[in-house]
Formats: structure tokens, sequence, C-alpha cells
């Protein structure tokens, strides 16, 4: 039995009301866009809520929160973000962030709270259940994935 993966490409928030069976992946292009931190957070707050994905026990913020860090490190250190992917399924929720760098983040080690720069990759490795990058030739993608919660006995 095969299940089928609903994609959808644009930057609209998406117009279904529930996760499709299988799953579902959207992408909004960033590239260009005035104010995309903000535009990437609204988007991904309409697709959690479409979706009515199962929480993480990270909870609805903290996929927010990754998302704007992993725009904003584009913006700030790879000369802005490319795309935006959103790849969920009812198991979990992957986001992607690709830029034309490809210069792979480097977590700063130690994590030093009281000085200016730093947190955002010590906040993705926080918040995030695993995360990575991945080089390609035009760019790289760094992703960041939150496990949803498992369903509690006899619901």
């Amino acid at each position: 039995m095969t299940t089928s993966r609903a994609t959808l490409d644009d930057d609209r928030p998406g117009t279904g009301p529930t996760l499709p069976p299988g799953g579902q992946r959207r992408r909004l292009h960033l590239a260009g866009l005035p104010k995309p931190v903000a535009r990437a957070r609204a988007y991904t707050v309409q697709a959690v809520a479409d979706w009515s994905w199962p929480v993480s026990a990270a909870g609805a913020d903290d996929i927010v929160l990754l998302v704007a860090e992993l725009v904003a490190n584009a913006m700030l250190h790879a000369g802005g973000p490319v795309d935006l992917v959103l790849d969920a399924s009812q198991a979990r929720l992957r986001i992607e962030v690709s830029d034309r760098s490809t210069a792979l983040p480097e977590p700063r080690r130690p994590h030093r709270p009281g000085l200016p720069g730093g947190h955002g990759l010590f906040i993705v490795q926080r918040a995030a259940t695993r995360w990575g990058a991945l080089a390609d030739g035009d760019g790289k993608t760094v992703w960041a994935e939150i496990d949803a919660l498992p369903p509690h006995p006899g619901s």
C-alpha cells in the first residue's frame, strides 16, 4: 500500500484544514522578499494550524522560533534565505532553510550567553529534536526536526 504525499509550492498559506495521510510538504520562496523572517513565521503559523499538526513537547511557539532562527541565520551569515520548506508527517516536522552559501554552520563553543552573537544555533540545538546542514552545488540547506508527541494511551 502506498500513501500519497501532498505538496504545495507557493508563497500563500495552505488551503487544507488537516494534515493529509502521508504528510505534506510546503515551500515558501523567500529570495528577494522583504521581511523574510516575518513572512516565514506567518507562513509556519498558518501551516501548523492548517495541518492540526500533533504539537511536539516543545510546542508551536518553539516551531516558529526554530523557523525564525534558521531564516535569520541565513540572512546574517549566508546572503539571505532562498526557500523555507516545511515537511510534516504525523511523526515529525522537518524545517529546511536553503541559501546560496556553501559554508556550513558551526555552533560557537562554548556558548556564552552574556556575549553578543552565537545564540541562533544554540537555540536551534536546544529546541529541535535533530538538526544539521547539507551542502549542495548551489549552496546549502540547514534543517531541524521536531518529533510529535506520541498519542496518549486510550486516545
